[in-house]
């Protein structure tokens, strides 16, 4: 666990965000494909409207490289081995990628809507939730604050707004409650495919590809 970030690492890594993204809304490649976008992320498809899905081709969130003095704040609401393991992965991407990460903890859905309220006050570059048991309450407390980018990893919201996407794969697509349908797999969630989750959510937030949902293989 680290500090939080300072106001002036915030201030810096913004900048460098805003940067990125812009490059990323800049005029369209041929093809339709946003300039700073890569196409193999997209899986070969076109640019994803909001709420869309894409599948991109392993190992294409690799390039994508995370900047200095990136911050995320961790919200953890259960003890499952699912979401375990997913946390597990966020802190071995941090340490990988030299991220500025803290996590919160939550034991109920009282104290999950104060996490998220803290998280998202401390403007930290993303905020992830960890797994399914953050979904409900995701749902609520992130859509009114669309200046916030959110990943949620290994769960994804019924109805996301721009500022929130999901990592996704077989086994591990819960969309909350009385809304999921297909049957969940806590065997699904492996340390590998957790870590390349959390690294393809993010690779996709940082080339400005938001508001969707990244499905991965299983």
């Amino acid at each position: 666990m680290h500090r939080f970030p300072t106001a002036a690492t915030r201030a810096a890594t913004s900048v460098a965000l805003v940067a990125a993204l812009a490059g990323c809304s800049s005029a369209p490649l041929s093809g339709g494909i946003a300039a700073g976008v890569d196409p193999a992320f997209l899986g070969g498809g076109p640019m994803p409207t909001p709420e869309a899905t894409i599948e991109p081709h392993p190992g294409s969130w690799e390039t994508i490289d995370v900047p200095d003095d990136f911050s995320v704040i961790m919200i953890v609401a259960d003890e499952s081995a699912a979401t375990t393991t997913i946390a597990d992965a966020v802190e071995a991407w941090a340490d990988r990628e030299n991220v500025d990460l803290d996590t919160l903890t939550a034991a109920n859905d009282d104290e999950l809507i104060d996490r998220i309220a803290e998280a998202t006050a401390a403007a930290p570059d993303v905020v992830i939730g960890a797994g399914a048991g953050v979904v409900d309450e995701f749902a609520y407390g992130t859509a009114g604050h669309l200046d916030q980018q959110y990943l949620v990893v290994g769960a994804q919201l019924g109805e996301p707004t721009e500022n929130v996407t999901a990592a996704i794969w077989p086994g591990a697509t819960f969309r909350g409650t009385g809304i999921t349908d297909d049957e969940q797999d806590a065997s699904a969630v492996t340390p590998a495919r957790a870590l390349d989750a959390v690294s393809a959510g993010v690779a996709s937030i940082l080339q400005g590809l938001t508001g969707i949902v990244v499905s991965l293989p299983a």
